[in-house]
């Protein structure tokens, strides 16, 4: 499938997401509780006592690159009510999503993981908020608990789990299916039905032209799974909508629940 063009990619440094203070609170946007993360709720009690003063709230508007690629990370980001999405671009500047990330994970495994750095980049999808935490913290933390090695290590195979899945379905399934499987996955980490997410935007994270993307989800309105108006997608049938994807979500969906069952590594 032909890729998009690099220019205007979102969140580049000419956007408006990358000109904003991430560290800013505008009213409503940021979560009152950092356990409003799965992953920072599944933390034993002692644990947690250490994490909670060194997390750093933050907004997080849609646009806004949390690392770009090849760069050394200083923070992992732990969203509360934002995606993330995880990208890779050639050098031609084609581009295409290879994971996202919501209230279940971490942005940043390379920090703990020991690389420091990623050929990916990751950029706020769905807007929110969420927590960051120093990189030489997380580390600390990684090597002093079994519990907290235990559970970032199981949500890292759910991650790799989930960029294999996404390999095989940009490969092998259609445009309409991987708009499914895109908007189940956004759906997962979101606390309603509605998507605030335009239609260059999702080209550009699916690796495809945006005629594609109009053709897929003008399919998907007809059928009477979903709505779309003025770059928000709202989900009508959601069974509909699973029985339309690939079995791509499934397979991720499954994973997930099996590593991080209950937000709790066991």
């Amino acid at each position: 499938m032909p890729p998009t063009s690099h220019a205007g990619r979102p969140g580049s440094a000419t956007g408006s997401g990358a000109r904003r203070n991430p560290t800013e609170r505008p009213p409503q946007a940021l979560a009152p509780d950092p356990r409003h993360s799965r992953l920072l709720a599944s933390l034993p009690e002692a644990d947690w006592q250490r994490w909670r003063p060194q997390l750093e709230p933050m907004a997080l508007p849609q646009g806004h690159v949390l690392y770009e690629s090849g760069a050394m990370l200083t923070h992992a980001y732990f969203p509360t009510s934002a995606i993330v999405s995880l990208l890779y671009e050639t050098e031609s500047g084609a581009s295409v999503q290879i994971a996202v990330v919501g209230n279940e994970g971490v942005v940043g495994i390379p920090l703990f993981m020991g690389g420091g750095s990623t050929p990916s980049r990751a950029v706020v999808q769905s807007a929110g908020a969420g927590f960051r935490m120093r990189g030489a913290a997380i580390r600390e933390e990684f090597s002093r608990s079994a519990a907290v090695m235990k559970i970032l290590l199981r949500y890292t195979q759910a991650l790799i789990a989930q960029m294999a899945q996404t390999a095989v379905c940009n490969r092998h399934h259609s445009v309409d299916q991987q708009l499914c499987r895109l908007l189940l996955l956004s759906l997962d980490r979101l606390a309603g039905n509605e998507l605030v997410v335009t239609q260059d935007l999702i080209a550009h994270m699916l690796g495809v032209r945006r005629e594609g993307v109009t053709e897929a989800a003008l399919s998907l309105q007809r059928a009477e799974l979903i709505s779309y108006r003025r770059g928000r997608i709202t989900v009508l049938d959601r069974p509909g909508l699973e029985k339309r994807s690939c079995e791509c979500y499934a397979v991720v969906k499954a994973e997930y629940d099996r590593l991080l069952a209950d937000g709790r590594a066991t």
